[in-house]
């Protein structure tokens, strides 16, 4: 049974944004919001110039933070337009007249549509960027706080599958931490470079704008005197960047976006594969905080699935597909203007932050709900009665033995342990040719694997000094 007023599009197919504050703050009211946003910043812009009245400037602001226009009445007129500003223009002017006849003719002047999409999409971006900023912070503390409580619970470390030599997973932990804190950067970086402001006019010139100012007798010492200073105020007026150059076909921004995006998500998917793999029945070593009903299975009473770490795989395998589309983008824009590469990049640009943010939002109660179970994680390291530890036997035999018989006798020995149910230092005690080789308790102690993490505690400290 469907309910009146439920959007086209509420999550049902990505759980993973549904309800988090990043679905909010990309929404088709935060677009509309966004571009509205724009519209306004770019008359206080020509207001500061003196291409615009400053009581018409004003009243763009008043009517721009009065309410929105209908979203899906403007995306049914852009099937006659192709983008969705025209509509919003018309709705816009409109509204402006509702507060001050006089100013509606300074609405949207000398501007075009990708300027006032292309810098809403960036206000966009900054918004969810901060949100998603703040999760990834947030998780990196929670993850900091498992590294340095379990900076020595050593556990298998795994290669291709199986156990190899032992770490910690205070190692992991600050694995993934790095990895958080890599997106962080990224991020931090896109914001305060990366997202610039659009103002190029229909054909990257700004001519629109130059020409009004003309008519208006705004002085200028030329035309690069104005364009360079309208751009200035524009990018003060929305805290966004200021470009080099008009970006209507230069795409770099929305694809450096996106690359960033991938990179965060996929350092998020790193974590998350790690989690429901260590969560297997099998392995047991962790677990994922479980409130009533969270995890449950339609058919099978018993199982908690890792729902968390799901989600955040669901968007990590989604985001670096999005952003090579905005790559592609990038690659194929035609002219000055593109009929469809542009348009191409809004659904995966907002699909790209959306995930992003809902896998980063996850991340947080999973990294600080999440459940170690050291007591498995020592057990596990039995599995193989001291095989994990054959490396170390390797290096203290070969000066005694040589390089070559050394790996010879213990690749002997761990066969007949594994067949014979055995521990590897028994096995290599039967050897005749081992005989006498270790001292006197020496392979028991060698065969302790919390004996044999390597330099894992100090890159855990290491770590956490970033």
């Amino acid at each position: 049974m469907t309910t009146p007023g439920t959007p086209l599009d509420c999550g049902l197919l990505s759980p993973v944004r549904a309800g988090t504050p990043v679905e909010a703050a990309t929404g088709d009211q935060a677009w509309l919001r966004a571009m509205l946003d724009a519209e306004a910043a770019l008359a206080r812009a020509q207001a500061r110039l003196g291409a615009v009245p400053a009581s018409a400037a004003a009243a763009i602001g008043r009517a721009a933070a009065a309410g929105l226009p209908d979203p899906r009445a403007l995306a049914l007129a852009a099937r006659e337009t192709a983008n969705p500003v025209v509509g919003l223009v018309r709705a816009f002017t409109a509204a402006v007249a509702a507060v001050d006849p006089a100013a509606a003719e300074y609405v949207h002047r000398g501007s075009t549509s990708q300027d006032i999409l292309d810098t809403g999409a960036m206000l966009v971006a900054d918004r969810a960027l901060r949100i998603v900023v703040a999760d990834l912070r947030a998780t990196a503390d929670a993850l900091a706080g498992l590294a340095e409580e379990h900076r020595d619970t050593v556990m298998a470390g795994r290669t291709l599958a199986l156990q190899a030599v032992p770490t910690t997973f205070g190692l992991k932990a600050a694995g993934w931490r790095s990895l958080v804190l890599d997106g962080v950067e990224q991020l931090d970086r896109i914001r305060q470079e990366g997202l610039p402001v659009a103002l190029g006019g229909a054909a990257g010139t700004l001519a629109g704008y130059l020409e009004y100012a003309r008519l208006d007798g705004v002085a200028a010492d030329g035309p690069g005197d104005y364009a360079d200073r309208l751009v200035a105020a524009f990018a003060e007026e929305t805290g966004l960047a200021r470009p080099v150059l008009p970006w209507h076909a230069l795409r770099t921004p929305v694809a450096a976006l996106g690359a960033a995006l991938a990179h965060t998500c996929a350092g998020l998917g790193k974590m998350a594969t790690d989690v429901q793999a260590l969560a297997r029945t099998e392995t047991g070593e962790l677990a994922e905080p479980a409130p009533a009903g969270r995890g449950s299975s339609s058919a099978m009473p018993h199982k908690r699935n890792p729902v968390l770490a799901t989600l955040i795989r669901s968007a990590a395998l989604q985001v670096p597909l999005l952003a090579a589309g905005l790559t592609q983008c990038l690659a194929v824009t035609e002219d000055e203007r593109s009929a469809g590469a542009w348009h191409a990049e809004w659904t995966l640009l907002r699909e790209a932050l959306r995930l992003t943010g809902g896998a980063a939002h996850t991340a947080v109660e999973l990294a600080r709900g999440l459940t170690v179970h050291a007591g498995r994680m020592r057990a596990n390291l039995d599995l193989t009665a001291g095989q994990i530890v054959s490396e170390r036997f390797a290096a203290v035999l070969t000066p005694r033995l040589g390089r070559g018989r050394a790996r010879e006798l213990l690749t002997l020995a761990a066969r007949r342990a594994a067949t014979d149910g055995i521990p590897l230092t028994e096995a290599l005690a039967r050897l005749p040719e081992a005989a006498g080789v270790l001292g006197e308790g020496e392979a028991a102690a060698l065969a302790d694997p919390a004996g044999y993490t390597g330099a894992a505690g100090a890159l855990v400290d290491r770590a956490l000094k970033r």
